[in-house]
């Protein structure tokens, strides 16, 4: 198929220094979660990316050496000549299909842990490490552990070039960095060669670039990992001040810049409060700096924005992490001209957040991602049936439109009924509030794809009564009904429904159906007992709506979740500026009193309404009341009619349950899983 000439810009060829890359899509550098303990998942997903088109793939930060243990993050390792077999297959995978690969190379100084190692951390200065949940300091490198920290970063980069890799990163960005921490004021109390000035202070960052410049000799491009800003961060570098500095300072001497925003919550901003292309206003001004060429992020989603920053010599690269893993074949389909066919990232930071804990990374878009290996799920091959069957699927949300693709994929023949006027369930609904419309793209990726199919069809307004789903007649039924959020105060910190008279009681359900007193102004108290994003978002449709607002929680924190989707301070501040009220450890007692888990102070409440935001209850009653499975032989639910959860978790749900509709002898809890023994 002809690459539409729009878009051919996107698939010249480029050189970084000594290697070419075959096109300018960049799979940029991130956490698979997978680590150095499960390399065959890792190397799966990354392989995934490069069959799928993105012309250099590169590893996510990599330990250099024992003292730059991220441990329980699972990050990668090259300590020391054992891990190089590990490297060397992940190369293979990646260039065999023809991509360039690339490995960021860290030392995490401050922000490390050692808590495997018990070996000191090590930094500029003696100070707290830059992690609260580490109780410990920094120890203050001299110049011995300078030299250390060189001969050490050197041999890493020897064994990156012995496992074969085309470009070697070096690494000083997102205030993960040893070299961050040296060049910034805030971190950076030395008074030698290494600290006071700009110039000493960025010492130490020209001398590991230049060492491996000279290691690569050549055989390999050397690429920086630069933040050029760190917005609304007292003493943080500025893009008009130090952060171009540093471009200027250094700008012919890496093959290759990357460049990009710090810290982390900065870098990997949300769909709700930052648009595609956001960091640009900070890094567009690097090209103009220097001749190599720059790769850039910024959830870019946009085929045609991404041929005008190409074209406007805004970037060179279009760089993508979380996009690269919402649709491994963005560049395939981009090249093929199926751009309706691009699972577009919604920027919900779920892939971020299982960073956090330690897992291996998921997304809302791409039910595959992290399976590739473990399950051999392929995002593009549709699973494999033994016979074709016809299916009733009844619901339209994220778990039922997945499992009717899935179904429909495989060449079965699928029906979805769906009570409302418009598919997509509760992503149709929290599509509509502040800052979430993107949502939308769960929805519309998969109705789009289920309508070109000749195998598959949606019915709206058609609510599915026992007899009807006996009247249609289809080999299996799955019931996709989601859930209904509870009024009782059930949730995360109570398990005991609480009743009142006193206050107009109401849910997230009855505020995006717009059930609510809304022609005039009233008090309201958003009660969070969920502690994810939904309170927060329903007090700022609310506040838009000019209504007083008090929002309140048992825990300490407002949106304590949030904090691993890196938007908890975003949120806050947004709430800060519509002028709501916190009231924070919180708690509804049995006698709808909000008293102080802390010091028992009692709450006043001044408003007559109360909107709780706590649990979920399945809407399974098709199935709950014994009918359906006592004359259909094969019902299954799915997504949040089978246990409510995040809107991820649906859309694997309803992925996992086709799976099984296709294969019913197969465990869907059994996956591979990597056992060393040394």
């Amino acid at each position: 198929m002809t690459t539409p000439s729009q878009y051919k810009a996107l698939f010249a060829p480029l050189k970084i220094g000594p290697v070419t890359a075959p096109n300018r899509f960049f799979a940029s550098p991130h956490s698979t979660g997978h680590g150095w303990t499960e390399p065959k998942g890792a190397i799966a997903l990354r392989a995934m990316k490069a069959e799928g088109g993105w012309g250099t793939v590169a590893v996510g930060l990599t330990e250099i050496s024992p003292n730059s243990d991220y441990a329980n993050h699972p990050m990668e390792r090259i300590w020391d000549e054992k891990d190089i077999p590990r490297h060397h297959l992940q190369v293979s995978e990646i260039k065999k299909h023809g991509s360039l690969s690339a490995i960021e190379l860290g030392h995490g100084g401050m922000q490390s842990r050692n808590l495997t190692t018990g070996l000191p951390i090590i930094g500029p200065s003696n100070l707290s490490v830059l992690r609260p949940e580490i109780p410990s300091q920094s120890k203050a490198m001299d110049l011995t552990d300078i030299k250390l920290f060189r001969n050490e970063h050197k041999a890493a980069v020897k064994r990156s070039l012995k496992a074969g890799y085309d470009i070697i990163y070096v690494y000083a960005a997102h205030g993960l960095s040893i070299l961050s921490h040296f060049l910034s004021i805030d971190t950076n109390k030395r008074f030698d060669q290494y600290g006071g000035t700009f110039e000493n202070r960025i010492r130490l960052l020209k001398e590991i670039l230049e060492d491996t410049l000279e290691l690569a000799n050549g055989n390999a491009a050397v690429a920086l990992r630069f933040s050029v800003a760190e917005p609304n961060k007292p003493n943080g570098i500025s893009h008009e001040e130090e952060g171009r500095d540093a471009v200027e300072a250094l700008s012919e001497l890496p093959d290759l810049w990357d460049v990009n925003l710090s810290g982390w919550p900065k870098d990997s901003q949300t769909s709700r409060f930052a648009d595609e292309a956001y960091q640009l206003d900070y890094t567009n001004f690097v090209k103009s700096i220097t001749s190599k060429p720059v790769v850039g992020v910024g959830r870019f989603t946009s085929p045609d924005l991404m041929v005008s920053l190409i074209k406007n010599r805004k970037l060179d690269l279009i760089g993508g992490a979380r996009p690269s893993i919402a649709d491994p074949f963005l560049p395939s389909k981009i090249k093929n001209n199926q751009i309706e066919n691009i699972r577009e990232c919604i920027g919900c930071n779920v892939c971020v957040s299982m960073d956090a804990y330690g897992v291996p990374v998921k997304c809302t878009q791409n039910p595959t991602i992290s399976e590739e290996w473990r399950k051999g799920w392929h995002p593009e091959m549709p699973a494999i049936s033994r016979k074709k069957e016809k299916h009733l699927i009844i619901g339209s949300g994220p778990a039922g439109l997945e499992c009717a693709l899935t179904l429909a994929n495989a060449g079965h023949d699928v029906t979805v009924a769906e009570t409302r006027n418009e598919p997509g369930g509760r992503v149709a609904q929290e599509a509509r509030l502040p800052g979430l419309n993107a949502w939308n793209r769960v929805k519309d990726y998969r109705v789009y794809q289920l309508s070109q199919k000749n195998n598959s069809r949606i019915f709206l307004s058609s609510h599915m009564s026992i007899n009807d789903i006996k009247e249609f007649g289809s080999d299996t039924v799955t019931l996709a009904t989601g859930a209904t959020w509870r009024a009782d105060c059930v949730g995360s910190t109570n398990f005991e429904p609480i009743e009142t008279k006193k206050y107009t009681i109401l849910t997230p359900d009855d505020i995006m159906l717009e059930k609510f007193p809304n022609s005039t102004l009233n008090q309201f108290i958003v009660y969070d007992d969920d502690h994810n994003y939904m309170a927060s978002v329903i007090a700022e449709k609310l506040l838009n709506n000019g209504h007083n607002v008090t929002y309140v929680t048992p825990l300490p924190t407002v949106s304590t979740w949030t904090q691993y989707t890196l938007e908890q301070a975003a949120i806050i501040e947004r709430l800060k500026s519509l002028e709501i009220k916190f009231a924070l450890n919180y708690k509804i007692n049995q006698n709808f009193e909000l008293i102080n888990t802390i010091d028992n102070k009692k709450l006043k409440l001044t408003s007559e309404h109360v909107v709780i935001v706590g649990g979920r209850i399945p809407n399974d009653q098709l199935f709950s009341d014994g009918q359906l499975i006592n004359t259909i032989q094969n019902v299954f639910l799915t997504g949040d009619c089978l246990v409510p959860g995040t809107i991820q978790a649906s859309v694997l749900s309803g992925h996992q349950t086709a799976r099984k509709i296709l294969d019913r002898d197969a465990d869907i809890l059994y996956s591979k899983r990597e056992q060393t023994i040394q």
